[in-house]
């Protein structure tokens, strides 16, 4: 046997499916697919070696068949597990398997019947066959989700390649059978190359696990581009039958090395796909969505909230971007309090937007609740303002309105192919959106609901300790005046009696400070200087460690001295304790902008983003095992009190820094001072 192209190139294939089989086998792979996949290998080596050894024989023709029934199984099983009521595509699957049938009685007649007639019948239903099969890989790589298609998109294409080369192959041998003869000799090579593709593919196997999205598919798209490449072919064999069959040959190769081409191109790229989609959803069909499906995903979505599931912050933002087929968003908070933050992100990569530019665009906050969707352009429109405009990828933005009011913005980045949108998004993200709100702000309540319930049993619990430290308090001041009738030593007596006042009078003011009429007084906020104030927040909590107050302690804000040393006096404390050495914790003054700054730094072990975003300030919530997590929480409430605010800038290794913002006053006049 001469040792040709056509043997080389097959056997090649051969031993490359037969490796990949081999190391499939070994991988202790466990899902229903691998037997699939492991059969596929071992028919397509199967396939390979016999036409090497006998090309185009009825047993390699048989062997082919059977190699493409197991491809086709495998696309049903993937197809099945990723939506089992996908009756449509049973029904396609089935026709494609039928014709694959049909394929073995034909060549079982070709066997025991020879004849013309038979032969190109059974070339027409390899034709059928590959189209079918081509129709079956564009349709699950196109349904599939997103973050499924990665894991199957190496796979896809090897497929793709094998059954385009077939379907060219047995196009050229029905409108041209001398000149067939080329390709066939090098149909080994094709299988060859998809080789590596298929141990990409197999390297993410045990993610085969495609979760199909909207069931908007093109099969009619795929299928009239294939019966436009017949057309093409049939009339262009017709053309070219006097120019001689190597110019038929070189037509053939150089469109299927086009094709080829464009699949490796056009088939991986989202921009490609997103384009297709649009025009197809405007030309094709009467409405862009299918909203039932929608709907229910949507809501889906939203309610999906179980043990492992995202924050709702997340959902949210998800369930926006699956409809507009984005790949990520942000979304911004406000309560009712006008506090306004990003309080969920969901595959964003870029930047977040800055809180003090969204507190301060009141104007755009309270326009909200009349306003419908932004576009998001490059100019602006309106009232959006320029933080959200240049904003990196921010393509929609969607007010989520509760009754009247503005309860947060969803931000959608732009996908990679960036369409205009129409009546229908805007209708139907109005209508999601006003159902995003609704289950957004029934989040908050309960959150605020629990919060008050925590604070509730907290005090409870503590009502009881009060009460216990006023019945010690008793005690002592029974023993203090028994103590000084009864008692014989007097320096003893003195000593005693000296010790329990004291006791007395630290629990009497803890009992005072505790008292209804205590909380009741207020705050009394005004220009005060901060030296006094911080060196007595720190005095107490040097300890062992190395408290420094540094800057220019001279600065005059508009305070409540109290309450601000209460701040400065838990932050320190906590600054202390998340060093846990004799490290040094610095508090220093300094201006920034057109107030004070008061920075208390330490180089402890630091908070993660997520902590410090959906965390830090929430009661009882706390990185230390015996905390209660009450200090950041008081501390940025009294800050706030007197119209400040509190920064964080803290990272895992590297201490944490509580910046506060504060209105700056001026420093009276020795005049004023003595006028006071």
């Amino acid at each position: 046997m001469p040792l040709t192209v056509a043997f080389w190139s097959h056997a090649l294939a051969a031993t490359m499916f037969a490796t990949l089989l081999l190391w499939r086998a070994t991988a202790g792979v466990r899902h229903p697919g691998h037997r699939l996949l492991l059969a596929a290998f071992a028919l397509t080596a199967c396939w390979a070696w016999l036409e090497a050894l006998s090309q185009g024989s009825i047993m390699a023709r048989y062997a082919e068949t059977a190699r493409n029934l197991v491809w086709v199984s495998l696309l049903y099983s993937l197809s099945v597990r990723g939506d089992g009521r996908q009756h449509g595509v049973r029904l396609v699957y089935g026709a494609v398997s039928a014709v694959l049938g049909m394929q073995l009685v034909a060549t079982t007649m070709l066997l025991l019947v020879p004849s013309a007639a038979v032969a190109q019948t059974a070339v027409i239903l390899r034709i059928t066959a590959a189209a079918g099969a081509l129709v079956l890989v564009h349709n699950l790589y196109g349904q599939a989700s997103p973050s499924s298609r990665s894991n199957i998109r190496f796979a896809m294409l090897a497929l793709a390649s094998i059954w385009a080369y077939d379907l060219n192959f047995y196009t050229v041998a029905y409108l041209a059978p001398s000149t067939a003869d080329g390709l066939a000799d090098w149909r080994g090579l094709a299988v060859l190359l998809a080789g590596p593709l298929f141990a990409l593919g197999a390297q993410r196997e045990d993610d085969w696990r495609i979760k199909l999205s909207r069931a908007a598919t093109f099969q009619s798209l795929s299928l009239l581009s294939i019966c436009a490449y017949f057309a093409v072919m049939a009339v262009l064999a017709t053309v070219l039958k006097g120019a001689g069959g190597a110019w038929l040959q070189s037509l053939s190769a150089a469109l299927l090395a086009a094709m080829v081409v464009a699949a490796m191109v056009l088939v991986p790229s989202q921009r490609a796909r997103g384009w297709a989609k649009v025009k197809i959803a405007k030309h094709f069909f009467e409405h862009r969505y299918d909203y039932r499906l929608e709907w229910l995903r949507f809501t889906e979505t939203l309610g999906d909230a179980g043990q492992d599931a995202r924050p709702l912050g997340e959902r949210v933002v998800k369930a926006f971007a699956d409809i507009l087929e984005s790949p990520g968003g942000l979304l911004i908070e406000r309560d009712v309090s006008g506090r306004t933050a990003v309080c969920a992100l969901w595959n964003w990569s870029g930047r977040s937007p800055d809180e003090t530019d969204m507190a301060a665009d009141e104007a755009f906050w309270a326009s909200l609740g009349g306003e419908g969707i932004i576009e998001l352009t490059a100019s602006g429109s309106g009232l959006v303002p320029n933080w959200l405009v240049t904003l990196d990828q921010a393509w929609v933005g969607i007010p989520l309105i509760h009754q009247g009011a503005a309860v947060g913005l969803v931000v959608i980045g732009a996908p990679d192919y960036r369409r205009a949108l129409d009546w229908e998004d805007y209708d139907l993200l109005k209508t999601a959106g006003r159902q995003a709100a609704s289950a957004f702000s029934e989040a908050q309540g309960q959150r605020a609901l629990a919060d008050a319930q925590r604070f509730e049993e907290f005090n409870r619990r503590f009502a009881f300790i009060l009460h216990d430290i006023k019945n010690l308090a008793s005690q002592l001041s029974l023993l203090a005046r028994n103590a000084e009738r009864h008692a014989e030593n007097a320096e003893f007596r003195a000593d005693m009696i000296a010790t329990l006042k004291m006791s007395i009078g630290k629990m009497n003011g803890l009992l005072a400070r505790l008292s209804p009429q205590a909380s009741g007084r207020g705050q009394r906020i005004q220009p005060q200087p901060l030296r006094d104030i911080l060196a007595s927040a720190i005095a107490n909590r040097r300890g062992a460690h190395d408290v420094r107050l540094l800057g220019d302690c001279s600065e005059w804000a508009v305070v409540d001295a109290a309450g601000l040393e209460q701040a400065v006096g838990h932050l320190v404390q906590n600054a202390v304790e998340a060093t846990g050495g004799p490290s040094g914790v610095t508090v220093r003054v300094s201006r920034s902008g057109g107030g004070v700054a008061i920075a208390i730094a330490d180089t402890g072990s630091g908070m993660d983003a997520e902590f410090v975003r959906n965390r830090l300030f929430q009661p009882f919530a706390s990185t230390k095992d015996t905390g209660f997590g009450i200090g950041a929480f008081e501390a940025k409430g009294v800050i706030e009190a007197m119209g400040g605010r509190i920064a964080v800038d803290s990272r895992p290794g590297a201490g944490t820094t509580f910046t506060l913002h504060l209105r700056a006053a001026q420093a009276p006049s020795a005049d004023q001072r003595d006028v006071a």
